[in-house]
């Protein structure tokens, strides 16, 4: 899995973006301060360094040309809307992009992601039991061959995928297929579209080892 560290001292804000990104599928920790962020650095290998500029102990660009330096993976920093200087010394420092407050999650994965792609730090294929999923060419196969799922289908492989270990009811399925695929899909279209994806990728559709029923709550998928 993934570890981003999250170097910001708003406590709403960590406790959002934590959540958020953790429901995408990425292992996230975080520290207020300079002297947090490098004994972190120092004892976890992380992928992706989203920094805030503005901290309440150190400095964000002394952290960040840290991180270049001694360990050169990617860093984002979040800045305040509007702030050039801080935008145009970040790059300077070898920053690999930034976003300004407040912005929207979703945007921010994206810019994850691409940064990750771009630096090939990128995970690309995800296995689930049998099945592997390629997240760059938008596959999935079981045993080496194509699952040939729908748009739709892979859409819900992929919440279920981005959320393992945790009970998803029908209801946020709803919402959040809703907000992937910005079509309308009804309760019945999603019990239709989980049993496809069920005779696809289980050995037993019919007694369920990976999307698993949890009764009166919604479905499962393990944690790795």
């Amino acid at each position: 899995m993934i570890k981003i560290l999250l170097v910001e001292d708003d406590r709403s804000i960590v406790s959002k973006l934590t959540e958020f990104l953790t429901g995408e599928g990425y292992d996230v920790q975080s520290a207020q301060g300079q002297t947090e962020a490098l004994h972190l650095m120092e004892d976890q290998p992380f992928s992706l360094v989203l920094l805030d500029v503005s901290l309440a102990e150190g400095n964000g660009f002394a952290v960040c040309k840290a991180i270049k330096t001694n360990y050169g993976i990617p860093v984002i920093f979040l800045t305040a809307s509007g702030d050039e200087y801080s935008t145009v010394t970040g790059f300077e420092l070898g920053a690999d992009d930034y976003i300004a407050k407040p912005f929207r999650p979703r945007e921010l994965a994206m810019r994850i992601k691409n940064i990750l792609r771009l630096t090939g730090n990128a995970e690309t294929t995800v296995r689930l039991g049998e099945v592997t999923v390629d997240t760059v060419r938008g596959t999935a196969s079981k045993n080496g061959m194509d699952l040939y799922l729908s748009a739709l289908e892979y859409r819900l492989l992929l919440v279920f995928l981005n959320n393992r270990g945790t009970v998803l009811s029908r209801t946020r399925l709803l919402e959040t297929i809703w907000d992937i695929a910005g079509e309308f899909v009804n309760d019945n279209t999603l019990t239709v579209y989980i049993k496809r994806l069920r005779e696809k990728i289980e050995n037993d559709p019919q007694n369920p080892s990976i999307i698993k029923t949890v009764r009166g709550l919604g479905y499962k998928v393990d944690a790795p």
